[in-house]
């Protein structure tokens, strides 16, 4: 048996939802989780507009420190770093589930994922890399991003039971408890910079590199989308597994990520089908509704500080670092 989740707070669950709308169409026989880092009942809230899946709130799953964490982390930080304890906790006390995926919240399953159970029946752990060919040009984001971000995408990481697949989790959790900060002074990016020791730590670890996973702003320059027999392809006959709209705000319809200026709509009329139908999912789902809550475990100084996080972290590495010299 498949078990998916996602982890978001409580402002995040119209994405939570279409990314289970998308995997209870393709995927039925999958179970779907959103692991839900923040509070329902501190917040009134209109309960008919939840998702239909199950919530799993972080208090329930007994991290250790958890308290340490939410002072260290920032809203981003804590819903990242939470995440090697859902997978420990549905280990431990899931026996019935074989696979286990993980998928940020924003993103949406196009395909049946055979090819991904197809792999995790060989291997214990399976990772996305960002992009398979290079960039030849000068555009934001760039192969220097790519170097200080990560060079896997863990919007996406699966996993099987197994005893390598429990040792890398229980190392991971370890690494995330009080290093998973947006540092890249220090080297550190959430959890990315570590997951990239998964293929030199653990055994059987595939490095999945099928052009129809994890497709996004970063590596659109070697994909381009089409909808052919009823389902959408990459590069013509490649089924597109699993689209990663990562940066998209409905409140900036015509841009395709506030993260990068290398893809646009104008450009790339062959994505707009894609976002139009994320953004009339996003409001069928309450995005508007959902958007303003805050997070229970988040002091008002950690709201703040992501914002100036954001800030920075939408400029050009040149930008950033003429800004730096100034201090």
């Amino acid at each position: 048996m498949t078990l998916v989740f996602t982890l978001c707070s409580v402002n995040y669950l119209a994405q939570a939802h279409t990314l289970g709308d998308s995997l209870r169409e393709q995927n039925p026989d999958f179970e779907y989780i959103i692991g839900l880092v923040d509070k329902l009942d501190t917040k009134d809230i209109d309960k008919s507009k939840l998702p239909d899946y199950q919530l799993l709130e972080v208090d329930k799953i007994n991290i250790p420190d958890f308290a340490g964490m939410c002072d260290r982390y920032d809203i981003t930080e804590l819903n990242t770093a939470v995440k090697p304890y859902y997978f420990d906790y549905f280990l431990k006390n899931r026996t019935d589930i074989t696979n286990i995926i993980y998928f940020d919240p924003d993103i949406i399953v196009f395909d049946k994922l055979s090819h991904l159970t197809k792999n995790l029946a060989e291997n214990n752990i399976v990772v996305t890399p960002h992009m398979t060919t290079p960039y030849n040009d000068t555009k934001w984001q760039s192969e220097e991003d790519i170097i200080n971000t990560g060079i896997y995408n863990f919007g996406f990481v699966a996993i099987k039971r197994s005893d390598e697949a429990q040792k890398m989790v229980t190392w991971w959790c370890d690494k995330l408890e009080k290093e998973c900060k947006i540092d890249l002074c220090n080297g550190l990016f959430v959890d990315q910079h570590w997951a990239e020791f998964f293929p030199v730590y653990f055994d059987k670890v595939f490095i999945d590199k099928h052009l129809g996973n994890n497709v996004a702003y970063w590596n659109l320059h070697e994909r381009f989308c089409s909808f052919a027999e009823n389902r959408w392809v990459i590069n013509g006959n490649i089924p597109l597994q699993f689209f990663h709209y990562s940066g998209y705000l409905i409140a900036k319809p015509n841009e395709v990520s506030k993260y990068q200026n290398r893809i646009n709509f104008e450009e790339r009329t062959d994505i707009v089908p894609l976002f139009e139908l994320y953004r009339n999912q996003l409001l069928a789902n309450n995005e508007l509704y959902w958007k303003n809550f805050k997070c229970d475990y988040i002091k008002p100084k950690k709201v703040q500080r992501l914002v100036r996080v954001r800030k920075y972290a939408k400029m050009p590495l040149e930008k950033l670092a003429s800004l730096i010299e100034k201090l």
